[in-house]
């Protein structure tokens, strides 16, 4: 797993969000998020902090992008907290989890019963940049 730092996509980002639990970067119609190794993500501490960075950078709540969690640390979410996420009135397109430990499975079915639509999961950075890609390209 490599962090889009460390890949020519970082090129291509718009604005960074740097915290102290990890980084949002956002690009056109897209961000991706990494989270630090050990944490426990949920709503108030992580969640509602990335949440207003996108909507004062965007502003609007999230609803125009997709959001890639680039899973190249081992933490977990408390999936419940999506509710939270969704009850603040926020949203979005899509939702995508790059992670290549078979463990993550789990994660993903399990905030797969909180999340308002299927998270699509991949294993690679690249394979999830390039499904978004081609959806966002409009054919005339």
């Amino acid at each position: 797993m490599v962090s889009i730092k460390d890949t020519s996509l970082y090129s291509e980002v718009i604005k960074e969000f740097n915290h102290s639990f990890g980084d949002m970067f956002v690009f056109q119609g897209y961000m991706v998020v990494e989270i630090k190794e050990g944490i426990v993500v949920n709503w108030e501490d992580h969640v509602k902090v990335l949440s207003t960075d996108i909507k004062k950078f965007a502003g609007n709540k999230g609803r125009d992008f997709i959001l890639i969690s680039n899973r190249i640390n081992s933490y977990s979410v408390i999936a419940s907290d999506w509710l939270k996420f969704f009850g603040n009135g926020y949203n979005l397109k899509d939702y995508l989890i790059v992670s290549n430990e078979k463990t993550a499975n789990l994660g993903v079915m399990t905030e797969n019963l909180f999340f308002n639509k299927k998270i699509k999961k991949f294993n690679s950075l690249y394979t999830a940049v390039n499904y978004v890609k081609s959806g966002l390209i409009e054919i005339k």
